[in-house]
C-alpha cells in the first residue's frame, strides 16, 4: 500500500470515529448510570462497609476522593486499551485490517453483552488483580486515614472484576486516539457516579429485580454500541472497495435495508402519535 492510499485509510478510520464519538459518549454513560445498579449489587456492601467502619467524619471529601479514584482507574483503562488500537495502526495495518479489527471489536463488545443477559453458556470477567489480593488491600485501606485510605479504597474498587467495564474497555479500543479512549471510559465511570455516591454516603439499597432489570438495559446498550461498531468497520470495509468477500457486500446490503426498514417503522409510530395528538 502507497503512503496517499495509507494515509487515506488512517483518515478515514480516524474521520468515522470522530463522527460518532459524541454519540458512544453518551451511550456510555447511561450504560455506566443503569450498570451501576449492578455496581450496589456487587460491591455496595464492601463501599458502604468502608464507610460506616471508617469512622464518623464530617467532611464529604473522602467520599469524593473515593470516587474520583475509582473513575481514574477506568480512564487509565480506557487509555492503554486505546493504545493498543492507536499501536496497531501506527504499526502500517490500515486499510482492510484496521476496518476487520473493529468489526472484530463489535463482535467481542455484543458477546461479552450477551454473556451479562444470560444468553450465553459462558459468562466471565477479566480481573486486573485477584481477588484475594483486592479484599486484603481494600480491609487494609482502612488503616491508611480518611484521605490516603479514600484514594487507596477507590483505586482498588476501580479494578474489582466487572463485565460491563471489560464490555467498554474493549469498545474503547476501536477510538480513534488514546485521548478518546480514556473519554469513552470517563464518561462510562461518570455514569456510575450518582449511584455510587448515593451507596457511600446515604448507604441507600435498591430492590435487586430493579437491580437486574438496570444491568440488562445498560447491557442492550452494550449490544447496539458493539453493533454501531461492527458496522463502521464494515461500512469502511465496503467504502474503500477492497474487491475481496463479496459476502461483506451482500451483509452491508441486508444491515442498510434493515435500518431503513425500522426508520420506516419509527417514522410511521411517530406520524400517528402525531396524529392523534392533533385530533
Amino acid at each position: 500500500m502507497d503512503h496517499s492510499m495509507m494515509d487515506h485509510s488512517m483518515h478515514g478510520m480516524v474521520d468515522m470515529g470522530m463522527a460518532t464519538g459524541g454519540f458512544d459518549y453518551t451511550l456510555a454513560f447511561i450504560a455506566g448510570f443503569l450498570g451501576s445498579g449492578h455496581c450496589l449489587g456487587m460491591c455496595g456492601a464492601l463501599v458502604s462497609g468502608y464507610f460506616m467502619n471508617a469512622g464518623k467524619n464530617r467532611s464529604y471529601l473522602p467520599y469524593f476522593l473515593y470516587q474520583i479514584a475509582r473513575i481514574s482507574v477506568y480512564t487509565m483503562v480506557g487509555f492503554a486499551a486505546a493504545s493498543l488500537g492507536v499501536v496497531i495502526v501506527s504499526s502500517g495495518l490500515f486499510g482492510k485490517i484496521q476496518s476487520l479489527l473493529q468489526m472484530f471489536i463489535g463482535i467481542v463488545v455484543i458477546l461479552l453483552a450477551f454473556g451479562i443477559l444470560g444468553w450465553i453458556p459462558w459468562q466471565g470477567s477479566i480481573r486486573l488483580l485477584p481477588m484475594k489480593w483486592l479484599r486484603k488491600g481494600y480491609s487494609s485501606s482502612r488503616t491508611k486515614g480518611p484521605i490516603i485510605g479514600s484514594l487507596f479504597a477507590g483505586l482498588l474498587n476501580g479494578m474489582m472484576p466487572c463485565p460491563l467495564t471489560f464490555a467498554m474497555a474493549v469498545k474503547a479500543t476501536s477510538a480513534p486516539s488514546i485521548y478518546e479512549g480514556g473519554a469513552l471510559m470517563l464518561a462510562f465511570g461518570a455514569g456510575t457516579l450518582p449511584m455510587m455516591l448515593f451507596i457511600s454516603m446515604a448507604f441507600g439499597k435498591i430492590n435487586a429485580h430493579i437491580r437486574g432489570l438496570m444491568l440488562k438495559t445498560a447491557a442492550l446498550i452494550m449490544v447496539f454500541m458493539g453493533s454501531n461498531t461492527f458496522y463502521r468497520g464494515l461500512s469502511f470495509y465496503a467504502d474503500e472497495d477492497f474487491k475481496h468477500h463479496n459476502y461483506f457486500y451482500i451483509l452491508k446490503g441486508r444491515i442498510d435495508e434493515l435500518i431503513a426498514y425500522l426508520a420506516q417503522i419509527v417514522s410511521y409510530f411517530s406520524d400517528l402519535v402525531a396524529n392523534i395528538q392533533n385530533m
